[in-house]
């Protein structure tokens, strides 16, 4: 008798673990259903660096199917780096005479990716990932070329460079308008589109910048006749700049909003203070006083300790629930790829925190990864 009981505590025992996995999953060996909050962001950043993903419509199709059975919900599109849109651009085409990505040259990469991804029901956001530098080890590149007094300058006089990115001046009026009309631009010409982002470029400029002669003269004329301190990370000199950032944040959104209120304004800075003191970012405030919709701090790491102290530490300075915090998570980088019990580790610490979605940088990982996108990460909580 014991042993029959002892079968059928085993055979039941075994029926309650058929589907389940970490506090998911349906009991009984049905289906199992997604842990995940269906409202949470689950999001993807979409390269032409590294990737091929918009190198053609069939390319695109594949990437949102792909992105689609990984539980992604909201695809991040890069529509402007190294002077170049992957759109055919009016603004561009105004500033430097090259409309679009030569590689693009009849197509157009951003609207083919929004009537994919509708079809699939995925959104769509334009991602400015370049922002306020100008190009990459160019020189200041095709913009500064045409307008040499918008590069942001060092205490020296020499062009702001820094990991290898040379820097527009984000606080001249002539450059933030070009940056604006960029962002309306992709608002009134894609009516479908969910959301537009700036990142860790945008509003951004690296802390030895400010020294050009237009950002001088208006210290300046606020500071009794006093030239900006020599020391670029002065506190009261980070503090001014990163005040007249967070402003042209806050009509960057405005604009934005006014043309089209229900779109997405969301920034994926670097994490706070490192933001802070590197590159002027301010995302606390950005949050505090709701000028972003969403904010996405860039949480990358390759170890699960290193990962846990810099979420923990973004918590630390998140204080207005009412904008969400989605962390980002690097999933590849270059040719390193992050193992499976690390990306699980990442998510399960996101939940511990209180963050209910993410996003993965970068598209290219989560083709790589897509046994581990369809397998573990619908059932993390």
């Amino acid at each position: 008798m014991k042993f029959h009981i002892f079968l059928l505590a085993l055979l039941l025992s075994a029926g309650c673990k058929k589907g389940g996995n970490s506090g998911g999953g349906s009991g009984g060996g049905g289906p199992r259903t997604p842990v995940w909050d269906p409202n949470a962001l689950r999001g993807v950043w979409v390269t032409t660096t590294a990737s091929t993903a918009l190198d053609s419509r069939e390319n695109i199709k594949t990437m949102v199917t792909n992105c689609k059975a990984a539980g992604i919900n909201n695809i991040f599109v890069v529509v402007y780096n190294n002077a170049r849109t992957i759109y055919p651009s009016t603004v561009m085409q105004n500033l430097i005479g090259i409309r679009q990505l030569e590689r693009f040259t009849g197509r157009d990469p951003l609207q083919e990716c929004i009537d994919e991804a509708k079809a699939q029901g995925l959104k769509v956001h334009a991602w400015f990932e370049y922002g306020f530098a100008s190009s990459f080890s160019a020189n200041g590149g095709p913009i500064v070329a045409a307008k040499p007094h918008w590069a942001a300058k060092t205490v020296t006089g020499a062009l702001v460079v820094k990991n290898g990115f040379d820097w527009l001046n984000p606080i001249h009026p002539e450059v933030q308008q070009f940056m604006i009309d960029l962002f309306k631009e992709v608002v009134q010409n894609y009516p479908q589109l969910d959301g537009v982002q700036g990142d860790d470029r945008l509003s951004a400029m690296p802390n030895t910048g400010g020294y050009d002669s237009y950002t001088v003269s208006l210290y300046q004329s606020e500071n009794g006749g006093a030239n900006p301190p020599g020391n670029a990370t002065d506190a009261g000199w980070l503090h001014w700049r990163s005040k007249k950032l967070n402003a042209f944040l806050k009509r960057l959104r405005n604009e934005v909003k006014t043309l089209r209120p229900s779109i997405m304004f969301t920034i994926s800075p670097s994490p706070h203070p490192f933001g802070y003191n590197e590159y002027l970012q301010d995302w606390p405030t950005w949050v505090d006083s709701s000028y972003v919709d969403a904010i996405l701090p860039q949480c990358y790491r390759y170890d699960i300790g290193a990962y846990n102290t810099v979420l923990e530490q973004q918590k630390s300075f998140y204080r207005n629930p009412s904008v969400p915090l989605y962390p980002g998570v690097l999933v590849k980088s270059g040719s390193t790829i992050q193992p499976d019990v690390l990306m699980t580790q990442f998510i399960q610490s996101n939940r511990r925190n209180g963050f209910k979605g993410e996003s993965f940088f970068f598209y290219e990982g989560l083709k790589d990864k897509l046994s581990w996108f369809t397998g573990q990460y619908p059932f993390i909580y």
